[in-house]
Formats: structure tokens, C-alpha cells, sequence
């Protein structure tokens, strides 16, 4: 079992903190990114593509033991490194820690809100609608 939801983003913010500037924690982004399992060609299927991104994103939900996983990829490097992040935060969590999790503010908590393009910070929202959503699914429930 891994942390708490909380725990892994005080991790991610410790990793932030130690980064100097922008440049550096864009950088980290990327590797977390490049550290992501490859997704099949078959798995980047329309059925798992995230509306509402500028780039290609797909994302994959499976459920295990009460617990939702999820697996992802993109065509673009920082949101490759983006979707790395939300998936530490969200990937191994039960449906209501997900829906309980505030992650506007987490995100904003890691200085992402001021640091992303608009572009950028609409496509990262698509991403958080879509595992609440598939969250809110496994409970029945609309978000």
C-alpha cells in the first residue's frame, strides 16, 4: 500500500523546493514522464484519449482490490511529465480518496497554476475531470 494522498504531495512539493527555479522543476516534470510504463498502440485508443488537451493524452483506469490504478501517456513531453504527476498522486487510491482529494489546490500548492501555459493548466483540469469522473463511475455517482 502506498502513502496517503498527502504524503505523496508533500513529497512532490519537497522535490519542488529543491529545484531552484522554473527551468530545473520542468526538467524533473519531463524525467517523470520519461519514467512513465509505455502504453501500447492498441491502448492509445479513442476510448481512452482525454478530451479537452491541446497534445494526445490517453488514459487508462483499471480497478484492483477496491483500488482504482491508472496508466497514461501523451505526445508531449511536459505533459508526459504532467500526467506522471497526477498518476503518483491518484494511481492506487480508493474512488473516495480521489473524489475527496481537493486537487486544484494541491496543484496550485506546487506552484503549477502560475508556472503552465493556459493551454497547458485547461489540459491538466481535462486530465483531473476524467480520473474523478472514472472515480465517480466506480462509485456510481456523478461528479
Amino acid at each position: 500500500m502506498s502513502a496517503s494522498i498527502e504524503t505523496d504531495l508533500q513529497d512532490l512539493k519537497d522535490e519542488f523546493e529543491i529545484l531552484s527555479d522554473w527551468e530545473e522543476r520542468y526538467r524533473h516534470i519531463i524525467d517523470l514522464g520519461k519514467a512513465l510504463p509505455p502504453m501500447g498502440d492498441h491502448e492509445r485508443s479513442e476510448a481512452n484519449r482525454v478530451r479537452g488537451c491541446a497534445s494526445q493524452v490517453w488514459l487508462m483506469t483499471e480497478l484492483h482490490e477496491g483500488r482504482i490504478g491508472y496508466r497514461g501517456d501523451s505526445d508531449a513531453h511536459i505533459v508526459r511529465g504532467l500526467i506522471a504527476l497526477l498518476l503518483r498522486l491518484y494511481s492506487g487510491r480508493t474512488a473516495e480518496e480521489i473524489l475527496a482529494f481537493d486537487a486544484r489546490a494541491a496543484l496550485a500548492s506546487l506552484g503549477l497554476d502560475g508556472a503552465l501555459s493556459t493551454q497547458r493548466t485547461n489540459g491538466l483540469a481535462s486530465m483531473v475531470e476524467r480520473i474523478r469522473r472514472d472515480a465517480a463511475d466506480q462509485l456510481q455517482i456523478r461528479v
